[in-house]
């Protein structure tokens, strides 16, 4: 179980005053000890009073929200060096819960805004990490309204694959820890459509099988042009993404 964080404030109000001023984001949560969820736990549920920003330092979290209708709608996956909580809301909203065995540091949202205002080197990060974050919620809105299942699949394998390796050279196995449930409720398909199209991905050889919550990338090009962007596996030689946070919350 994830402790309260009732040091996390004081910690980091002291840091905000520091001399010379917090170079990077990431230098905000160095001080704070990391604390482990297991699989399946939250980290914070829709409607909790905001209170904290987190930053993943292993495994993958899910963000989700729950519609009027009761169906839940996951909105991103985040990766150990994503941030989570960052939002001028009084309450979350979304719920963030653990896909695997996860590791977070957490610092209050007060410490983080107090932190922010007296580093000027931290506000050009904090305005980049939030132009990612929509920069993804603009894909993903492409990627329901105007994409195929076979797209939405590929396009999905893709970014994966970008989060795996992010600047190193793109790789061709993509690790999926998530369920084929959590692609659904991502990709806004059912599981069966997602669990045909994958099986026809490997059937024409785009894909293969690796373990059971893997696959190597066969065709890396014709994976690509599935995908419906009109780019090119050649553009992605030097590993660097559209968008450092691939598959983000919002």
């Amino acid at each position: 179980m994830l402790s309260t964080g009732s040091n996390a404030h004081s910690a980091f109000a002291a840091m905000a005053t520091m001399k010379p001023p917090l170079a990077t984001l990431d230098e905000l949560f160095a001080s704070v000890p990391r604390e482990s969820l297991d699989v399946g736990e939250g980290l914070f549920w829709q409607g909790d009073k905001a209170q904290y920003i987190f930053e993943v330092t292993e495994g993958v979290l899910r963000i989700f929200k729950i519609i009027a209708d009761g169906r839940r709608v996951i909105t991103g996956f985040l990766y150990a060096g994503d941030m989570v909580g960052v939002s001028l809301k009084d309450v979350y909203l979304y719920s963030a819960e653990a896909v695997t065995p996860v590791k977070v540091r957490r610092v209050t949202k007060r410490a983080f805004q107090e932190a922010i205002e007296h580093s000027p080197e931290l506000r050009p990060q904090l305005f980049s990490l939030i132009c990612d974050e929509m920069a993804a919620a603009q894909d993903q809105m492409v990627l329901l309204s105007r994409k195929s299942a076979e797209e939405r699949v590929a396009s999905f394998l893709m970014l994966i694959a970008r989060r795996m390796y992010g600047e190193r050279q793109m790789g061709r196995k993509v690790d999926l820890p998530m369920s084929r449930q959590d692609m659904a409720d991502y990709l806004g398909l059912t599981i069966e459509t997602v669990s045909r199209t994958i099986t026809k991905l490997v059937s024409r050889g785009v894909i293969t099988p690796n373990g059971r919550h893997a696959f190597d990338i066969a065709k890396p090009g014709k994976l690509l042009a599935l995908c419906g962007d009109g780019d090119s596996y050649d553009d992605m030689g030097n590993g660097a993404p559209k968008t450092r946070q691939a598959v983000w919350p919002h």
